[in-house]
């Protein structure tokens, strides 16, 4: 209904032909398809979040096995709708919460590349099958490079004098009736969606304008499935930019449509969520050099892993 209605809209009444025709269109229908299945989506997640809170989780990570903390922490990065910069002060909650250092890791990866906006998105464009390999191996990467930093033992380079929460986390329950967990829920999904509409309006429109002028050649030369660097250079390419997943998923949209991969371009997507410069910049303040940069190590390999494997596969 809506792709008819776009297509009428652009094609018969305003008789907009080429490449500016195809961009505008891809630009309106974009646009409208990706913000219905923002607010649908966050709205549910956002809805059952409400039974349960961060201090519950908190406090239930203390004293547990980490791998079982990794497990727990990458999860619940599902549900939280951050960006690799906006993940940051809950990490130093973690660090508060004398929750070990690998644990906390595994939840800076997961929160921006596997949350619930991601996922929403994944699903619209991709189809659920797409979208149930990528949190799988979203949430491996997690795991694995939070574990990895943890076994590491690089507690000491933790610069930022931190103090300790005093006493033993008591794991508090929300006790809430339907109607105010809704109320909650649709408080939540308007700022979630006040914050990130922008990023929608520029990553689509980028991604209108490769859609309508970059020719499908450009990108399967540079790209496709002839390039074997082609994951490795998308990951390179993807660590310098600073966005979130509402921001960049209209890119993987688009770039696979002219011929990219679909590993190749969600490792794009994952770095850039992930990892970013700007990241680098804030955990700079709290974080040793060799501990940023193990991390960015570990978890670009991981990614680049992932790419190579999501392509095979699929």
């Amino acid at each position: 209904m809506w792709k008819e209605s776009v297509d009428y809209l652009i094609y018969d009444l305003f008789k907009l032909e080429g490449a500016l025709g195809e961009a505008i269109n891809f630009f309106i229908y974009d646009t409208i398809k990706i913000w219905f299945l923002l607010i649908t989506i966050i709205f549910i997640v956002s809805y059952l979040r409400t039974h349960f809170n961060t201090e519950y989780v908190r406090a239930h990570l203390q004293g547990k096995s980490q791998l079982y903390g990794n497990v727990l922490a990458a999860l619940f990065g599902i549900i939280t709708p951050f960006c690799s910069c906006s993940a940051i002060p809950l990490f130093l909650g973690f660090i508060q919460a004398r929750i070990p250092i690998g644990v906390t890791f595994s939840f800076l990866i997961s929160s921006p590349m596997n949350n619930e906006i991601a996922i929403a998105l994944l699903f619209g464009l991709f189809g659920w099958k797409v979208t149930i390999v990528y949190i799988g191996f979203g949430l491996l990467v997690a795991i694995l490079g939070g574990y990895v930093i943890g076994r590491l033992k690089m507690e000491k380079y933790i610069l930022m004098d931190v103090k300790p929460m005093e006493g033993e986390l008591s794991e508090v329950r929300i006790q809430l009736t339907m109607r105010q967990r809704a109320q909650e829920a649709y408080t939540y999904t308007k700022d979630i969606f006040k914050s990130i509409y922008l990023y929608v309006l520029i990553g689509v429109g980028v991604g209108a304008f490769i859609h309508g002028y970059i020719p499908a050649d450009f990108i399967a030369e540079y790209a496709g499935a002839e390039n074997p660097f082609a994951v490795l250079v998308a990951v390179i390419m993807g660590i310098p930019m600073y966005s979130n997943a509402a921001g960049v998923m209209p890119l993987v949209e688009v770039l696979t449509g002219k011929g990219m991969l679909l590993g190749t371009a969600l490792s794009f997507m994952m770095a850039v969520t992930a990892l970013s410069l700007p990241e680098a910049m804030i955990l700079k303040k709290i974080l040793h050099i060799k501990l940023i940069a193990t991390f960015f190590g570990i978890v670009g390999l991981g990614i680049i892993a992932i790419g190579y494997l999501f392509n095979f596969l699929l």
